[in-house]
């Protein structure tokens, strides 16, 4: 295995070079983390599935009461991974075309840091505060 083919560290990214912006092994990078977050999503979905069947049935009506609050929150979590799910999906098939790692509202690149930071990011963050603020503006 030569130097080029191992996985690269955050460290690494963070001091490359501007010019290795989204290079195969930044994006091989991404790939892996992306691909750890989804097998990780995909265990905690299995575990909630395997956990509501164990706790199905008590008779006593105030544990019966607790354990259905504690299902609604699991519940509610494993929704937002779900949507997350989805975006990590989006993400890799972004890097499969070749659209990884740019802003998909104005063509620049959304920047290491913050892809470190949120490795689903489709937009700048100057983008993302231009959205955010439009949103607020007309209220949605």
């Amino acid at each position: 295995m030569n130097a080029n083919t191992l996985m690269m560290t955050e460290e690494e990214i963070l001091a490359a070079p501007e010019s290795d912006y989204m290079s195969p092994r930044q994006l091989d990078f991404f790939r892996q983390r992306l691909l750890d977050e989804k097998n990780q999503l995909l265990s905690n979905a299995q575990e909630t599935t395997t956990h509501l069947q164990d706790n199905e049935s008590t008779p006593d009506p105030s544990d019966r009461a607790s354990v259905e609050e504690e299902h609604t929150l699991e519940l509610r979590v494993r929704d937002r991974e779900r949507k997350l799910l989805k975006k990590v999906e989006e993400a890799i098939a972004r890097i499969d075309a070749g659209e990884y790692g740019w802003c998909e509202e104005t063509g620049e690149p959304i920047g290491i840091g913050r892809l470190l930071a949120r490795p689903t990011a489709t937009l700048s963050v100057e983008a993302q505060e231009r959205r955010e603020k439009l949103k607020k503006m007309h209220g949605g």
